[in-house]
């Protein structure tokens, strides 16, 4: 194996991945630290895919039984039952959403809806003491429905409470097709029940829509405070402050810092003053994510605290470099005390990685120890340490579906911290390490394939 470590892939997605993002500059506030901004291209496509969902999860829609007795011409009191009446489908003709200072208005008008029904009759006569009955189907067709309803958000002890302000469900007209029975029967059902029909539609509608509210703040309430970041630390990821709703979007502000898994908090760093912040969001705007300096800075905290960053390389692209027969003009004595003996590299960052956010870029300075150790006879020794630091910058565009960037190094310097074989010819090693000194892409690749094995 290449590199081993207790955290290999996620310690250093966060040092080079998390550089990866196009930068915008905003202002703290308060206590969030991660801002979601929802534009009305996102609203519009949550407003389908909220309609969709809707309109599945109802259909189909069973109505309460409808009877009355009606007053007939010629024929007297005529006892009439409508049952079975089901909505079987719901056609949307256009939408809009919109958000403001009085919530988030959802309408959907030029609706249509097909319901299927049963109908029975039964009335008496003087002239024929027995009930004449009768019974048959019928089908309905609803047209220029208009379903709307107003909500709002409210951020409750930092989970996200939906209210329902208010709903409604209007049918401008229904067209009623019976399938067998006397002509007037039909008359007699259009004029007493299509009011009632019309009505049975509007209330069922308008209670599903507010079954469907409740089951929606559910899942918000469910929404967790906390998401794991592999096994040592955590994202907070509670709600600071309410929503704020404009003409066009909706924005969140989450707290969004890193924490270690048995939620300490990392108080002992200063995050106070970091405005700097990047977002993430495609030409076309649905959703943009802006992230300050404190989420990824907390992280570098966190996993420096835990001594996670850290990896053992055992091997690399030129092989002859982990034997003391590749150093013995870079380290003579090296190779004077252990010919030919194999060597690994201890790659430990001794400090916090420091992530700031410039005006185009994202920084980063990495400052790393590289030991060096000879395995002799079976023990490992370690003879000499080199230090490190490396500063990058990194930018990232959205294409596609697919986000793509590129990390670039600005400066990397080196200096022989301590050795146990004399001095070392520091410049003659930069040669030998041309995947750090170009753009750290092998480091990066021999972790990733470290973590695979």
């Amino acid at each position: 194996m290449g590199l081993s470590s207790k955290l290999m892939v996620p310690t250093t997605l966060f040092i080079v991945l998390s550089l990866s993002l196009t930068i915008t500059h905003v202002q703290s506030n308060g206590e969030g630290f991660i801002s979601v901004q929802i534009f009305e291209k996102g609203l519009d496509f949550a407003k389908d895919l909220l309609i969709d969902k809707a309109v599945s999860s109802i259909i189909p829609l069973q109505l309460p039984d409808i009877e009355k007795t009606v007053k007939i011409r010629l024929i007297g009191k005529v006892h009439i039952l409508l049952s079975n009446i089901t909505i079987n489908q719901v056609d949307i003709a256009s939408s809009y959403v919109s958000t403001g200072e009085s919530g988030i208005v959802l309408v959907a008008s030029g609706a249509t809806a097909n319901l299927s029904m049963r109908w029975q009759y039964s009335y008496t006569t003087w002239l024929i003491p027995i009930a004449i009955t009768d019974k048959g189907d019928a089908s309905v067709q609803v047209e220029g429905m208009v379903v709307g309803l107003t909500a709002n958000l409210e951020n409750q002890e930092g989970k996200l409470k939906l209210h329902l302000l208010e709903c409604g469900c209007h049918v401008k007209d229904i067209s009623i097709k019976l399938d067998g029975g006397a002509s007037w029967l039909y008359q007699g059902v259009v004029d007493a029940f299509e009011a009632k029909i019309a009505s049975a539609v509007e209330s069922s509608i308008s209670n599903k829509i507010r079954e469907g509210i409740i089951k929606l703040d559910s899942l918000l309430q469910s929404l967790p405070e906390h998401i794991p970041v592999y096994s040592i630390a955590v994202l907070n990821v509670t709600f600071v402050d309410n929503p704020v709703l404009s003409n066009s979007s909706i924005e969140f502000d989450i707290n969004g810092l890193v924490t270690s898994k048995d939620a300490v908090l990392v108080s002992n760093h200063n995050h106070k003053g970091w405005k700097g912040s990047f977002s993430c969001s495609s030409l076309a705007k649905m959703v943009q994510i802006s992230l300050q300096d404190d989420v990824f800075n907390s992280a570098s905290f966190v996993y420096f605290d835990e001594d996670y960053m850290h990896w053992i390389v055992d091997k690399v692209p030129d092989q002859s470099l982990l034997n003391t027969s590749g150093w013995r003009y870079i380290a003579p004595q090296l190779y004077k005390q252990y010919p030919n003996d194999d060597m690994n590299l201890n790659i430990s960052v001794s400090s916090p990685p420091i992530i700031k956010v410039a005006k185009d870029d994202i920084d980063a300075i990495i400052n790393l120890d590289l030991t060096i150790y000879v395995i002799d006879a079976g023990q490992v020794i370690p003879v000499a340490c080199i230090s490190l630091e490396i500063s990058t910058s990194s930018s990232a565009e959205i294409m596609g579906n697919n986000l793509a960037g590129s990390i670039r190094l600005k400066d990397f310097t080196t200096y022989l911290k301590w050795s146990e074989i004399g001095d070392l010819q520091i410049h003659l090693l930069q040669p030998y390490f041309p995947w750090w000194h170009r753009n750290l892409d092998y480091l990066y690749q021999a972790i990733v394939h470290a973590e695979k094995l």
